[in-house]
């Protein structure tokens, strides 16, 4: 599994993260995806890698602005965190 963080800028609001999150759950394949408006980010856990090019197409298909694209392996924790 793997964590993808991406960098957005342009979204004000709840709507605006629910907006993306809805884009990201109709376009592509993962397991959970939150956005924040505050931290300027969404995060997607996908269990396989998704290209930055799928990733730059979904952003600009929201209007939105793509300022970067971060992974790193995603382990599930267990019931405590063990």
């Amino acid at each position: 599994m793997v964590k993808i963080t991406i960098g957005i800028d342009g979204m004000m609001c709840g709507m605006c993260e629910a907006h993306v999150n809805d884009t990201v759950r109709n376009t592509l394949k993962v397991k959970k995806v939150t956005s924040s408006h505050k931290a300027k980010e969404t995060v997607i856990i996908a269990d396989d890698d998704i290209s930055d090019d799928d990733i730059k197409a979904l952003v600009e298909k929201t209007g939105y602005t793509l300022t970067g694209i971060s992974r790193e392996p995603y382990k599930k924790k267990g019931l405590f965190g063990r």
